[in-house]
């Protein structure tokens, strides 16, 4: 049993607002034994990626739990070497089928860059085939956001971005609920950055509850309305960040969090030209060969 709530996406879709995510754990071993352990200990929604290279330990590990396949809500996402029509289709089934799955609960477009449309319209005819039961995007600034809404037929369902106490991204929060598109936090813990887990006041707002300052921060993104995937290999840990609907902050605390604020990421800058063509050039210049051939 699990004692996370859900939320209803804008397609109808429940998915649960706290998760678990495996990115940076690319042993398939460890995945598949932190996935199990996950589950065992109540999380019910699993996120990982083409890009973190173990969705076939998530599949493996959801095969090995005692819970239904249709009790797990199941994210992954289409790196940018396949936006394209053409390879979005490939890359859906890859994703299908290194997960062993029939169909996945979330599929999302993994970074704004390159021919996002024409893999947008892969994810589309997913969907509509069964493949897929929501479609969505991750690190989308409002604005590519907003063009995509007015390009394509389907809206996303949800935008999964850097949301933490260092990066709060307020107006890029309020513009997607604005829009009816469900926003979920990466990085919750800003990677353990600035010493946020002894942070003054989030330890002494968690001393006021008997919690820590990381279930501080996911009880504050909880209460922002987004959905949040912490993610462990240890299993106290799991427990301790699945414990954290039994106590509510006041206004007072969430005003005082929201003074945190850094406003800075503790990864890059997505909008950085440079940065950009550093990370993901190379993966762009092969799809546009492949489309020319």
């Amino acid at each position: 049993m699990t004692n996370v709530p859900t939320v209803k996406l804008n397609n109808g879709v429940e998915m649960p607002v706290l998760g678990f995510g495996v990115f940076q754990v690319p042993d398939l071993a460890e995945a598949q034994k932190a996935v199990e352990e996950a589950l065992a200990t109540g999380y019910r929604l699993i996120d990982t990626a083409a890009a973190y290279q173990n969705e076939e330990a998530v599949g493996k590990a959801i095969k090995a739990s005692s819970v239904k396949r249709e009790d797990v809500f199941v994210t992954s996402k289409l790196w940018v070497s396949d936006f394209s029509y053409k390879r979005a289709k490939a890359g859906i089934d890859a994703s299908l089928e290194k997960l062993g799955l029939d169909y996945m609960d979330l599929y999302l477009l993994h970074q704004p860059y390159g021919d996002t449309m024409g893999a947008w319209r892969a994810l589309e005819e997913a969907q509509k085939a069964g493949k897929i039961r929501a479609i969505g995007v991750s690190n989308f600034y409002a604005d590519q956001l907003k063009n995509l809404e007015l390009t394509m037929p389907v809206k996303p369902a949800l935008n999964q971005i850097e949301v933490n106490p260092w990066y709060q991204q307020e107006k890029e929060v309020a513009a997607n609920q604005a829009e009816d598109v469900r926003v979920e936090a990466w990085a919750p813990f800003a990677e353990g950055q600035h010493g946020i887990f002894t942070n003054p006041l989030l330890t002494e707002i968690g001393a006021k509850y008997g919690k820590s300052a990381g279930q501080v921060i996911l009880r504050w993104l909880i209460q922002r309305n987004i959905t949040v995937i912490p993610k462990s290999v240890h299993q106290k840990r799991m427990a301790e960040n699945i414990a954290v609907f039994d106590f509510e902050l006041t206004q007072e605390e969430m005003q005082s969090i929201a003074g945190l604020d850094r406003n800075e990421s503790q990864f890059f800058d997505h909008r950085d030209p440079k940065t950009i063509e550093q990370i993901f050039g190379s993966s762009l210049a092969a799809v546009k060969a492949d489309e020319e051939n």
